[in-house]
C-alpha cells in the first residue's frame, strides 16, 4: 500500500460509512454504559434502544475510548503504510477523548499529531473530510491539519431539544440554565460556542422553535458555497422536513447530509433532537 498522510477521528463525527471508506478515514469509537453494561457507539448500541433506555430513565453515560484503544488503532493505521497520522477529535470542552489519545500518540510507531476541533457531530466530521481531501492531494500532516483547522473556524453547530434535562443529567449544561428552561416552559436554541454548548434563544413552541432553527442556519449559510448537516434523534419526519426547507432556500448549497445521531450524543440531548451543522466551503 501507498506511503500517505492518514486521518483518524472518532465515532461522535456522524460520517456515513461510505464517506469513510471512500476517504480511508478511521474512527474509534466512544462507549455508552447502559446499566452495568459497556457498549461501543456504532456496533454494539442502536440509537433505538438508546432511546427507549432514556424514556424509561435507565442510567445511561457515556465513556472516552482508553489509550490502549487508541494506541491499537495507530498502530493499525501505521503498519497500512501511513507516514503520519492526523487525529481529529470533539472537543475536549466535552470528553476526555482527546486526552486519550493524546497519551496514546506519544508511543505511536508514526508521527501522530491530535487536534481537538473543539467540534461535535458532523461539525467534526467535516473537519475529518477536510484534512482527508488535504491528504488525499499530496498535503503534509502539517497542511492536514492547517485544513481541519480552518474549516472547524468557519463551522457553525446549532440544536434544538425538546427538554435540558439530559444535558443537565450529563453536566454538558448547568443546572440553572436547565431549571430556568423547565420553569419557562420554553423549547431552548442551543449553539456550539468555544468546544461548549451554550443557550442561544429560548422559543415558546416546538414548531417556532424549529422555524427558528432553520432560520439561524439558512442565514448562516447565506449564499456562498456550504455543506450543511441536518441530525436528529427519534425524530426523521421533522429532521427531513427541516433538510427539504433548507435545501430549498440555502442558494450555495454544495452537500447536504441527513442522519441520526449515535448513542454518545443522544444520550446528553435526548428523542427529540434536531441539529444543523454549517459549514462554508
Amino acid at each position: 500500500m501507498s506511503r500517505h498522510v492518514a486521518i483518524v477521528t472518532d465515532s461522535t463525527a456522524y460520517l456515513p460509512q461510505g464517506t469513510m471508506e471512500r476517504h480511508g478515514i478511521t474512527a474509534v469509537p466512544l462507549t455508552v454504559v447502559l446499566g452495568d453494561r459497556a457498549l461501543e457507539e456504532g456496533t454494539e448500541i442502536s440509537t433505538r434502544s438508546l432511546a427507549q433506555a432514556l424514556q424509561k430513565r435507565r442510567s445511561v453515560t457515556t465513556s472516552r475510548p482508553s489509550p490502549q484503544v487508541f494506541a491499537e488503532h495507530y498502530r493499525k493505521v501505521a503498519e497500512s503504510g501511513a507516514t503520519g497520522i492526523v487525529s481529529l477529535h470533539l472537543s475536549a470542552e466535552l470528553s476526555g477523548t482527546y486526552d486519550a489519545a493524546v497519551v496514546a500518540a506519544r508511543e505511536a510507531p508514526v508521527p501522530v499529531r491530535v487536534v481537538d476541533t473543539g467540534m461535535i457531530a458532523m461539525a467534526l466530521g467535516f473537519c475529518a473530510l477536510a484534512a482527508a481531501e488535504a491528504a488525499e492531494a499530496g498535503g503534509t500532516v502539517d497542511e492536514a491539519v492547517m485544513a481541519a483547522e480552518k474549516r472547524a473556524a468557519g463551522t457553525s453547530a446549532y440544536f434544538y431539544v425538546d427538554t435540558l434535562d439530559y444535558l443537565r443529567r450529563g453536566g454538558r449544561i448547568g443546572a440553572a440554565q436547565a431549571l430556568l428552561g423547565s420553569a419557562l416552559a420554553v423549547k431552548p436554541l442551543l449553539k456550539l460556542v468555544g468546544g461548549r454548548i451554550e443557550p442561544l434563544e429560548k422559543v415558546r413552541t416546538a414548531s417556532r422553535a424549529i422555524a427558528r432553527l432553520e432560520e439561524i442556519a439558512a442565514d448562516r449559510a447565506g449564499s456562498a458555497p456550504v455543506d450543511i448537516a441536518v441530525h436528529h434523534l427519534s425524530a426523521p419526519d421533522r429532521a427531513a422536513a427541516l433538510a427539504d426547507r433548507l435545501r430549498a432556500r440555502v442558494t450555495g448549497l454544495v452537500d447536504l447530509h441527513v442522519s441520526e445521531v449515535g448513542a454518545v450524543i443522544g444520550a446528553h440531548t435526548g428523542p427529540g433532537l434536531l441539529g444543523v451543522v454549517v459549514s462554508p466551503r
